[in-house]
């Protein structure tokens, strides 16, 4: 019977060898990718928390807000400025409880500040209606000394410089309005830089103001009624200071805000008070009690506001083309028209 052997590849010794080598290189070639996906991996986790510390959100995990959220949203706004708006009230309220000064007086110097002129009310004025004009004379200094300007030094030169710089990094044209003056940016304006800025500023500005820059506001925004208000002349005893502290902590939540769509577009904070005597806008304003000339369909005006409203602007940055602000109102300026402040002449304080 034969024999048949299997049969058997049989390669050379130098194709072999060929074979080996060029395994080794693939082999090595492909552990050098592999290396330099890690280091890439690690440039990019660098270069991510080297951004996150430039918008100020290093720390984000840990900074979390009330509602459990770590942005400050809409909601949390509008509950911080519910307890201002209550502590300005309760402020108010206290003045006109225990007044250290007759009341007309009050009066007279609130609107001396606000208007520069006034017409003495006929019959004098009554606690209601000192209540609600000392709410807009806060709200005003509220409004354009602490959340219009960036409050971020003890110095009302360098927080004045701050503010322009932030101005020009955010737009570059403004615009009025009957009510508001907001920016107006052009395509020169960068928010996304703007909001960069802002956040790393605020990083490091003071936990509080100082207070003699608080005092130095009140005088320079309510220069009659502030030494009327202060007991014994002492300003340090001012009872406002302590409301523009909490005021100024709503501030630093406001422009302190991380930016929305992943810091694609910047949403910056802007207060305003309609003045008195202007026209009741129902977009801007919350009227706090009836408003019996418009129910007739007569026109109203705005009798006083007692906390100031919140506009959201935002703008997505576009390049090449330009684009305009999408300004949403956040909260609604609280008012008391006139004719619902003048029937309020034997109404308690209260409001």
């Amino acid at each position: 019977m034969a024999f048949n052997p299997q049969h058997v590849d049989v390669v050379s010794g130098e194709q072999y060898r060929y074979a080996l080598t060029n395994f080794r290189i693939a082999h090595e070639k492909v552990e050098e990718q592999r290396r330099q996906l890690e280091e890439q991996e690690k440039q990019v986790a660098i270069l991510r928390a080297r951004i996150a510390l430039l918008e100020g959100n290093a720390n984000e995990e840990t900074q979390t807000t009330k509602q459990g959220g770590n942005s400050v949203d809409d909601f949390s706004i509008k509950n911080s400025a519910s307890q201002l708006e209550r502590l300005i009230n309760r402020w108010a309220a206290d003045i006109v409880r225990d007044p250290p000064v007759p009341l007309d007086d009050i009066y007279s110097a609130a609107l001396s500040d606000i208007m520069g002129s006034f017409e003495p009310l006929s019959q004098g004025a009554s606690p209601m209606q000192v209540q609600n004009i000392l709410r807009h004379a806060l709200s005003e200094t509220i409004s354009s000394e602490i959340i219009n300007c960036l409050i971020v030094t003890n110095s009302t030169d360098a927080n004045i410089q701050l503010t322009r710089i932030h101005e020009h990094l955010f737009a570059r044209k403004y615009s009025r309005h009957p009510c508001m003056y907001f920016a107006s940016p052009t395509t020169t304006g960068n928010p996304v830089v703007a909001c960069v800025w802002r956040r790393q500023t605020f990083s490091a500005a003071v936990e509080e103001c100082s207070p003699q820059m608080t005092q130095a506001i009140l005088m320079d925004q309510l220069p009659t009624l502030v030494p009327l208000l202060a007991k014994s002349g002492s300003m340090t005893e001012f009872p406002g200071i302590s409301v523009l502290d909490s005021a100024y902590s709503f501030s630093r939540m406001l422009h302190g805000a991380s930016s929305t769509s992943g810091g694609s577009i910047d949403a910056f904070y802007r207060s305003f008070v309609p003045e008195i005597g202007s026209t009741l806008y129902p977009r801007q304003i919350e009227l706090v009690r009836r408003c019996l000339k418009s129910e007739r369909g007569d026109v109203d005006r705005v009798g006083a506001t007692i906390f100031p409203g919140l506009v959201k602007v935002t703008r997505t940055p576009t390049a090449g083309r330009s684009q305009d602000n999408v300004q949403t109102v956040v909260r609604r300026a609280q008012v008391i028209c006139e004719c619902a402040l003048a029937s309020a002449g034997n109404v308690a304080p209260g409001l």
